[in-house]
């Protein structure tokens, strides 16, 4: 963060110093919300959860090297003391953001967010000083968190933005307003709670609608293979600049091929020139997060080939999303754990299915361990029926549904596609599920994980790697 002083701080929150000897004492440190994350000149933001309450461990957040604290109460300690510290932490946020002048890029979108915004980061990082959202902290505490680490000499600063309901992107923008805003698509995810489509759309849209007129350098990144995302562009005063398939995409990919171990390759073309990208990511769906990727890289002045050349050494950045790890024994296990909804579940599927070429070719067989997908509602058996059907049309070898209700629903969807006992199977839980595949994986063989993250069906992946070694025939 770029040096505050504890005056400042409190003039530009609305809060009242409390125990503080010298308010030109500065905060040199990042803003954390942990106190085991504190360092030396440190903000620590004190938050009075439903288990935890902050505030408590202020006295040892100054012990450990914080210059103050932000609260709502007086804590024995220097503290800003301030009506709501969420508040607060977006008003802290939006002023360092307005001072450094720095070009904020936020996307959005149904699936893909977390890869697209780590690959925007690795390619605008290639080009300039980034700071970009770590994993998925995407929301009203996470997001204010990222934009406090930036510094005079950040130059993109790189935001993911999750919404839950109508209205939470628009105060999300309003706590850091971007220039450039990407929309990747719209799709199921939280369909129970949104209510549809069309509602999601509203919400995500909200993110074009806080962008600046053109004349003013605002450019709306948005989706051409996505009908209600290209629509989007009725709704901003921005430049629109479209990436996809589509014929008139001003960013595209052309001749798109996969590699014999699922990586995508294609020809990237731009309005300024052209470049190859052989991705290390793995599934066809990382194309169009690619070219999301490179409009934004486009839009910030990066040719075509300086572009091609970050993409093809961009890689995962965040845990748990299409980890691809291959153990001694010759078993390739794919930890997707962290997410789920429909339609990441199918990408996830096929990225499966484009690596099981090079598995059978090995001996080997590919498993969907499959959990269920959460928060869709009055849609949630027909989309884990459908699932279930996909993984047997892919011809995946087996799949190891988890769980309840939902999994039996991914299971039936499978034994009504046709496979008969064979190629399905339902299991009660993680445990079950590990072990199953540890009686039965053999060299060669890929392990896809995936199921929303409540599930927690990470633990199948780290399971299966942490016992290496230990499959029927060795």
């Amino acid at each position: 963060m770029i040096a505050l002083s504890l005056a400042e701080i409190a003039d530009i929150t609305g809060g009242r110093p409390h125990d503080i000897p010298d308010p030109s004492v500065r905060i040199t440190g990042p803003v954390v919300i942990d106190s085991r994350q504190v360092e030396a000149g440190s903000l620590f933001a004190a938050f009075a959860g439903e288990r935890v309450d902050g505030h408590e461990f202020a006295e040892g957040a100054v012990a450990a090297g914080a210059a103050a604290v932000l609260a709502t109460r007086p804590v024995g300690v220097p503290a800003i003391v301030v009506d709501d510290v969420e508040k607060a932490l977006g008003a802290l946020a939006r002023a360092v953001v307005h001072r450094l002048g720095t070009d904020v890029v936020a996307l959005t979108g149904s699936a893909g967010k977390t890869s697209t915004k780590d690959l925007i980061a690795q390619v605008l990082q290639a080009h300039a000083p980034t700071v970009w959202t770590p994993g998925s902290l995407n929301n009203e505490i996470g997001l204010p968190l990222t934009a406090l680490r930036a510094t005079e000499e950040t130059r993109h600063l790189v935001l993911e933005m999750g919404a839950r309901g109508i209205g939470h992107i628009a105060y999300l923008t309003g706590l850091t307003p971007p220039r450039i805003g990407v929309v990747l698509n719209v799709g199921t995810a939280h369909i129970g709670e949104f209510g549809g489509r069309e509602q999601i759309a509203v919400a995500k849209g909200e993110l074009v609608e806080a962008l600046p007129a053109a004349a003013d350098g605002g450019i709306a990144v948005l989706n051409a293979d996505d009908p209600l995302v290209r629509a989007m562009s009725a709704r901003t005063k921005a430049r629109t600049l479209l990436f996809g398939e589509a014929d008139d995409a001003d960013v595209r990919a052309a001749d798109v091929r996969m590699t014999p171990s699922g990586q995508p390759s294609f020809t990237l073309h731009t309005p300024t020139g052209c470049g190859e990208v052989t991705l290390r990511l793995y599934g066809e769906h990382h194309v169009s997060n690619a070219l999301a990727a490179a409009a934004v890289a486009h839009a910030l002045g990066m040719s075509a080939q300086e572009t091609a050349n970050a993409l093809s050494g961009a890689g995962t950045l965040s845990r748990w999303r299409m980890e691809v790890t291959e153990r001694a024994d010759g078993v390739t296990v794919v930890n997707d754990a962290y997410n789920a909804n429909p339609e990441s579940m199918r990408a996830a599927l096929r990225a499966l299915a484009a690596m099981g070429g090079a598995a059978r070719a090995n001996g080997g067989r590919t498993w969907a361990v499959l959990g269920p997908m959460a928060e869709l509602g009055d849609a949630s058996l027909a989309e884990h029926d459908a699932v279930g059907r996909l993984a047997v049309r892919l011809n995946v070898s087996k799949l190891v549904a988890v769980g309840g209700i939902e999994a039996s629903w991914l299971q039936l969807g499978a034994y009504n596609e046709g496979s008969w006992g064979e190629e399905s199977v339902l299991v009660s839980d993680a445990q079950a599920a590990v072990d199953l595949l540890r009686s039965e994986l053999r060299p060669g063989d890929v392990v896809l994980v995936k199921a929303s993250r409540s599930i927690g069906l990470e633990r199948v992946a780290e399971a299966l790697l942490a016992g290496e070694g230990e499959v029927a025939g060795r």
